[in-house]
């Protein structure tokens, strides 16, 4: 559908009729009164009706005739739909694109539901958020920025610590009742231990072996078990009953605060990795980009509040 011929007039029309004078009309539209009454008769020639009832001598005001009233709420229904349009255009042009990359339990457990705080502050920003578990390649994959779980040092990225990361056993609190109620490290015994795999082949990441020997546990078989390659995926198995994990305490916050999982013993152990914010080094950030970076660094502040 086309935008409709005498556009121009039309406005000088409306303007005139809501004003109720061509003077009010000319100067919002910033024209003269007669270029206004000028456009006005153009629209009832080409119309073929009269729009307004000539002012007798020293009348002020303009009547709207019963046609031109009949056709004024419509036309004022248009005009504030082509501005709609226009707003929606210029948000448009003004709107910035950040491309994230994340690892998937972060995403899942963390970051995602903390996006509806981002969008209200930023509206003007939209996120493309990339959760494959590989390491994104910033240039090839276009990223902006990234958040990574590690000891903080990738080839070509720069890296700013965000949040550390402790381990701890974590259940679902009806492994802690029954005859074989869990309570202590001696415990386990009696229940299936969930491996996360997601770091295989990392000697700093923490396992049961690992986390055992540091609390001086011993006589618990650490190769038995299930063994999952997503964090995110253990703790939903943990929740569902199927066994003891370490849980990784940004992961399982939330999880905890809502009673979905408890921590049944043991002390949390630091570990080594952390997660970090990283983007390219060459140059400065793009302001969206910087938008989300503080934002994030923000978020990251208030975790490390709620653990500590």
């Amino acid at each position: 559908m086309r935008a409709p011929h005498h556009l121009n007039a039309l406005r000088a029309f409306e303007a005139a009729a809501r004003h109720r004078s061509y003077v009010g009309a000319a100067a919002e539209l910033n024209v003269t009164p007669a270029a206004v009454s000028q456009l006005v008769r153009s629209l009832e020639q080409a119309l073929g009706v009269v729009l307004f009832q000539r002012a007798q001598s020293g009348a002020a005001r303009l009547r709207p005739t019963e046609p031109a009233l009949a056709a004024l709420a419509d036309l004022q229904a248009g005009f504030d739909l082509l501005q709609q349009a226009l707003g929606r255009l210029k948000l448009g042009a003004e709107r910035a694109i950040v491309r994230v990359t994340v690892p998937p339990a972060l995403a899942d457990k963390w970051l995602l539901g903390r996006l509806e705080r981002f969008g209200a502050q930023h509206p003007h920003i939209e996120l493309r958020v990339e959760t494959n578990p590989r390491l994104a390649d910033f240039t090839a994959d276009q990223v902006d920025v990234g958040i990574r779980y590690g000891a903080g040092h990738w080839a070509g990225l720069h890296a700013t610590r965000l949040m550390g990361d402790a381990f701890f056993p974590v259940c679902s609190p009806a492994l802690q009742r029954g005859a074989r109620a869990l309570a202590c490290a001696a415990d386990l015994r009696h229940h299936a231990l969930i491996h996360d795999m997601s770091m295989r082949g990392e000697p700093a990441f923490t396992s049961w072996q690992s986390w055992l020997a540091c609390a001086g546990v011993a006589g618990i078989d650490t190769i038995r078990g299930m063994q999952v390659n997503d964090s995110a995926a253990v703790v939903q198995a943990v929740i569902a009953g199927a066994g003891v994990a370490l849980g990784r305490s940004v992961l399982v916050d939330e999880d905890l605060a809502a009673g979905r999982l408890v921590r049944p013993f043991g002390a949390a152990q630091a570990s080594r990795f952390a997660y970090f914010l990283v983007r390219r080094e060459q140059g400065a950030p793009a302001p969206a980009v910087a938008a989300f970076c503080a934002w994030l660094t923000a978020e990251a502040a208030r975790q490390a509040s709620v653990d500590h």
